[in-house]
């Protein structure tokens, strides 16, 4: 029997609405926490603006840390899948170099169906402010370490339990990551193009870094040479 249409219209209208009143509450909260502090935000708070319940938010969110990292996921999931479409011929710290700035330049548009990207790129002050979400992202980061570990031991055909090299190359490129952040958190460009721009400058030297006799390198840091 073909379904009643006039069945699936309030179902989908529902369905749309659920997906309204998340993605408001979602950059409510993001909101707050940027200019209030996350701390300084509570669960009602943000129900109030949204004029919702607090039992609502629960229904959408398990906590506050949930929405702060909830863009952070589709984020991680955009890199993983351009890491998995690299070319099978590419050394792992070149397919992850060459994964992370594809997903810089294809993120925008994800990003933006959730919330402004101005918007996202700001939690990462709230995360660097604030210990316990320090904690949880560097928690996070771990968690997402091992995932692409896993994912790189995957495309060479190794075990990642027996072979380190994986998880060398990853520790190696996430450590760069994370100093990127840092770096873009304290800088005057904090753009998405300035974020991508100090990535691809640090990643271009880990290589180098790795391999090359620093005594004898006249230009030790990305954009300038030693001393200069």
């Amino acid at each position: 029997m073909a379904p009643d249409p006039s069945e699936a219209a309030p179902a989908g209208l529902r369905e749309r609405k659920k997906q309204r009143t998340r993605g408001t509450l979602l950059r409510t909260a993001v909101e707050l926490f940027t200019t209030r502090g996350y701390d300084e935000t509570t669960i009602d708070d943000i129900a109030r603006v949204v004029d919702v319940s607090q039992r609502t938010f629960f229904r959408y969110f398990a906590s506050k840390e949930e929405v702060v990292f909830e863009v952070q996921r589709t984020v991680e999931a955009h890199f993983q899948e351009a890491l998995r479409d690299r070319p099978a011929h590419e050394p792992p710290l070149d397919a992850l170099r060459n994964a992370v700035l594809r997903a810089w330049d294809t993120l925008s548009e994800a990003i933006s169906e959730v919330m402004p990207v101005e918007l996202y790129l700001r939690t990462f002050q709230v995360i660097e402010s604030t210990p316990t979400l320090l904690a949880a992202h560097l928690r996070r980061c771990m968690e997402m370490d091992e995932k692409i570990a896993r994912l790189i031991a995957d495309r060479e055909g190794l075990d990642v339990d027996t072979d380190p090299r994986p998880r060398v190359a990853v520790a190696a490129f996430s450590g760069v990551m994370r100093i990127t952040g840092q770096l873009w958190v304290r800088g005057e460009d904090r753009s998405m193009a300035g974020m991508r721009n100090i990535t691809e400058a640090y990643l271009d030297r880990l290589g180098p870094a790795l391999s090359t006799d620093w005594r004898s390198s006249a230009t030790g840091r990305p954009g300038g040479a030693v001393g200069g």
